[in-house]
């Protein structure tokens, strides 16, 4: 599937996200998924987290900053997701730098998530390839984790995304880079941890094409090329934020197709 048929089925479809992420970035995930098109819900509680999980279109687990109950919520969902083939997102963050949630991301892998999405620090410390980065900061280029990150893809069997200036999604046999986005984007809080929902709502969106590859590529465009358009309005952090999430939603999903280039490898 192209990437503008699939914001458009974004668009279309409304898919309900259900998150579980860390406590820094909630309003923000929501945010971006309201203006991408999604529905957003954070549903933490143990009890519930696991019926949610088969309710909703999707699910994102990110393990950055969360508490014990949230921890085994997490668990239960995945297993639950697994179940109903649901499609998940697994965002590691620091993962490989802290032993708590090394070891919960990687249990999680066991409920095969459909798509993992990190910067390449994260992705090497969840395969056990390094020891992580500096807290959620990548201290390893993109291009150092891309042999990890397949050999991640051919033992989970999802797709793998690689967050950097140019980013790389990788599945069996195949690579695709995605160019766009601008170098405020790190310095605005949340951004990466909302694309890993944006991930979400892409694979919930198109859970019956058989496409998931095509679905994180889509994600990935969709914020490189909000990126863009945010950096001609604005030049610092604040104004950027505002004009970036603006950018999410006006964009359309041929714009956002001719703003960003999305190569194959052959």
């Amino acid at each position: 599937m192209t990437v503008s048929a699939i914001l458009s089925a974004v668009r279309a479809s409304t898919p309900l996200v259900h998150c579980m992420t860390n406590t820094v970035v909630p309003e923000v995930t929501a945010n971006v998924l309201l203006a991408a098109g999604a529905a957003p819900a954070m549903i933490d509680l143990p009890e519930e987290a696991a019926i949610f999980a088969t309710v909703a279109s999707a699910l994102l687990i990110n393990v950055g900053n969360g508490l014990s109950e949230q921890h085994e919520g997490m668990r239960r969902a995945a297993a639950a997701a697994d179940g109903a083939g649901t499609p998940w997102v697994l965002d590691p963050v620091a993962v490989g730098a802290l032993p708590v949630r090394t070891q919960l991301a990687r249990d999680l892998l066991a409920h095969r998530p459909t798509a993992i999405r990190g910067n390449a620090s994260e992705i090497l410390g969840l395969a056990g390839a390094s020891g992580g980065g500096r807290g959620v900061d990548a201290t390893d280029e993109v291009d150092a984790a891309i042999a990890t990150a397949h050999r991640l893809s051919a033992d989970t069997g999802a797709v793998v995304a690689i967050s950097g200036p140019v980013d790389v999604i990788v599945s069996a046999g195949r690579t695709t880079r995605v160019t766009g986005g601008d170098p405020l984007m790190p310095l605005v809080i949340g951004t990466g941890c909302a694309l890993g929902a944006t991930v979400a709502a892409a694979l919930g969106a198109t859970r019956d094409t058989h496409a998931p590859h095509d679905a994180v590529v889509a994600a990935h465009a969709l914020f490189g090329a909000a990126g863009l358009a945010a950096a001609e309005l604005a030049s610092h952090p604040g104004s950027f934020r505002t004009a970036w999430l603006d950018a999410l939603h006006a964009l359309t999903p041929d714009e956002v197709a001719a703003l960003v280039t999305v190569e194959d490898e052959p």
